[in-house]
């Protein structure tokens, strides 16, 4: 059956994950439910967090969970894709940024005034 380039994550492949490590898999789900928890931080805006980094990551998987949390925690549609455009933002500010490493290389201050 074709999944194209990612697999459909089932029920199955989370038992297996546990299956061999439970340890490492029971501390990770831990860790997880105490960082989206209620805090300093409301729940929405974690998750909104959440949208905007797993744009950032590209994790497929991260992207439709964390969507989908975000709004049952409230968000609005307008507010993911306000979350979205901080992320691409960042993305190619960073690109933008690093600009000043391939300046750098290309060696002193060009000054052409």
């Amino acid at each position: 059956m074709d999944h194209g380039i990612f697999p459909k994550a089932t029920p199955q492949m989370s038992a297996r994950r546990k299956e061999l490590a439970p340890e490492i898999h029971d501390a990770f789900t831990e860790f997880s439910r105490t960082v989206f928890a209620e805090g300093a931080l409301p729940e929405v805006t974690k998750q909104l967090i959440a949208v905007a980094v797993a744009h950032t990551t590209q994790c497929p998987y991260c992207i439709r969970g964390h969507t989908r949390l975000a709004h049952r925690k409230g968000a609005t549609d307008e507010q993911i894709m306000e979350a979205i455009w901080v992320a691409a933002e960042m993305r190619a500010g960073g690109a933008y940024a690093h600009a000043a490493i391939a300046l750098d290389a290309l060696g002193g201050d060009h000054d052409h005034s």
